[in-house]
């Protein structure tokens, strides 16, 4: 890596202007082992869309179920391909010792940046969770952007000490409490970086840039670039009925889908790509594929999303 994170910093948050943050899958062949090949064919698809960033092996691509050699060979493919294009942020996560080798494989690999998802299983006190970034930061040399979701939520105090830390330069908020956001954002000083990072962000994306939050995470992207494409040029330009027309003809009944079954954020995008023609395999354990009636359900949501793309209100 040859930017400083300051450098880093400033090149996404110029981005962030043009487009959604992807989060590419991870294909498995029908063995559950990684197909590289397909996995080269899906990001040049997502590259294609020209996003602001790409995030490989993150939630999106199945971090939490990969063997540290796989993860660095696919960090590498994310390189090669981005060829510098956009910046690529690797996820990392676990406990500290294990963050700091898949930050360590990361940086090896090429990536710009990494993103902490949060830790393995346990609670912790606020300090704690401070302690636990200082430990991985100061592992790494790349800039690191920390995830906020499920069992880790950061106080304001804690995100002032965080920001402290030279290399820790934004925050994923996974939880979707505007209030607590809106604190957060006041703490942090000038060009931190916040992303709307909650499943399905394209819900919640109006109501975070009323805070000055614009950069969101679009697992949509991943499968219907067109789609999200089209929602996020609707929302810049602040088309309200355009926007409104997409959400309640395509992510709210996606959303409502996803809710059926635990793991389908993940397992339902994939399945997405599979119906678009992409060659992404099932999901590993422990996240299953949809049902027969969940995958014919879907079919019919993702041919609503596509037909509503296609007309020029929705453009």
């Amino acid at each position: 890596m040859s930017q400083s994170s300051d450098e880093f910093a400033a090149r996404l948050r110029r981005r962030i202007s043009d487009g959604v943050l992807a989060f590419p899958l991870t294909p498995f062949r029908d063995d559950l082992e990684v197909d590289l090949a397909a996995f080269r064919s899906h990001l040049r698809g997502q590259l294609d869309a020209r996003p602001a960033a790409v995030f490989p092996c993150c939630g999106t691509g199945e971090f939490f179920s990969l063997a540290e050699p796989e993860y660095e060979r696919l960090v590498a493919v994310a390189v090669e391909e981005s060829a510098g294009r956009v910046p690529v942020v690797a996820g990392i996560g676990y406990g500290f010792a294990q963050a700091a080798r898949f930050a360590a494989a990361a940086e090896r690999a090429g990536a710009d940046a990494v993103l902490l998802l949060p830790h393995y299983l346990v609670g912790a006190p606020q300090d704690g969770l401070v302690a636990q970034v200082r430990e991985v930061a100061g592992r790494t040399r790349l800039p690191l952007i920390v995830y906020q979701r499920d069992h880790v939520t950061y106080s304001a105090g804690a995100l002032a000490e965080l920001a402290a830390i030279p290399n820790v330069v934004g925050l994923k908020d996974g939880h979707g409490d505007l209030d607590q956001m809106q604190r957060l954002r006041l703490a942090a000083p000038e060009g931190f970086l916040f992303c709307n990072g909650v499943p399905t962000a394209e819900l919640q994306a109006r109501a975070y840039r009323s805070i000055g939050i614009t950069a969101y995470s679009s697992a949509v992207h991943a499968f219907a670039p067109e789609i999200s494409k089209a929602f996020f040029a609707a929302l810049v330009r602040g088309d309200d009925a355009a926007v409104d027309r997409l959400l309640r003809g395509f992510y709210w009944p996606l959303v409502e889908l996803r809710d059926r079954r635990k793991g389908y954020a993940v397992s339902l995008v994939k399945a997405a790509a599979r119906l678009r023609g992409q060659p992404v395999g099932p999901v590993r354990p422990p996240l299953t594929d949809p049902t027969p009636a969940d995958l014919r359900d879907l079919e019919r949501v993702l041919a609503d999303g596509l037909a509503l793309v296609a007309g020029t209100d929705a453009r």
